[in-house]
């Protein structure tokens, strides 16, 4: 089993990061804390495989906790678990040593994906012994580089669920099917089922929105997490 330790501020998102850890075959969780220095504590007395670690945390920033396992010889591989979107912070991410680079609000289709790739590579690099050639190594690295969302319905495109996502992520109210349609450029009904999938998902969530008359229209808002 590949230990898992949660590292997430927030103690909803900890909650359900922590339950998509357990339904991977092949995954665990170690431990679930809150802050950066508890997620380096946490390392030095337990054994754990990987860390999904989030950035914006209370008491210190998620590249310093990665610096702090790195300057320890913890061995460790990391997960960012994140709202960053600034290219400063993912170039650090990577200089830093993450393995993913996971951005919040995420479907457990995209996190299993993300571990599934993490659990593929480290059974290819685990044993001991070197590889043949350089089409090993490629093959080993390639692992790591799966698409971002996982198994999307028929019909969706991970590009427009991200222009979506994005699009309500800018609207703190929230948003109808109709006001997503005009925004991406897309048809209403195209729209609503993409709403749907990240509602269903857990990503957005529904809530009726009063006119003046007539039945209320259901709006959309990302889950803060």
């Amino acid at each position: 089993m590949i230990r898992v330790l949660v590292v997430e501020d927030d103690p909803v998102a900890a909650e359900a990061h922590r339950a998509y850890v357990e339904r991977v075959v092949g995954f665990t969780v170690a431990g679930v804390v809150h802050s950066g220095n508890d997620a380096i504590r946490f390392c030095s007395r337990h054994q754990v495989d990987l860390v999904l670690l989030d950035f914006y945390l209370p008491d210190t920033h998620g590249l310093a906790v990665c610096a702090a396992l790195r300057a320890a010889s913890a061995p460790v591989d990391v997960i960012a678990v994140t709202s960053a979107r600034d290219l400063s912070v993912v170039r650090a991410a990577v200089s830093s040593g993450v393995m993913q680079y996971l951005l919040k609000p995420f479907t457990f289709a995209t996190l299993r994906g993300k571990l599934e790739s993490y659990a593929a590579w480290r059974e290819q690099v685990g044993g001991p012994g070197e590889v043949s050639g350089q089409t090993d190594v490629d093959r080993m690295l390639a692992e790591l580089r799966t698409p971002g969302h996982g198994p999307l319905p028929k019909g969706l495109s991970a590009s427009t669920l991200d222009a979506i996502s994005a699009a309500l992520g800018d609207a703190a109210e929230g948003l109808s099917a109709a006001a997503i349609a005009t925004t991406v450029g897309i048809a209403r009904v195209t729209a609503r089922r993409y709403l749907e999938y990240l509602a269903d998902n857990g990503i957005a969530q529904r809530q009726p929105h009063y006119g003046s008359v007539g039945r209320p229209e259901v709006w959309y808002t990302l889950v803060k997490r």
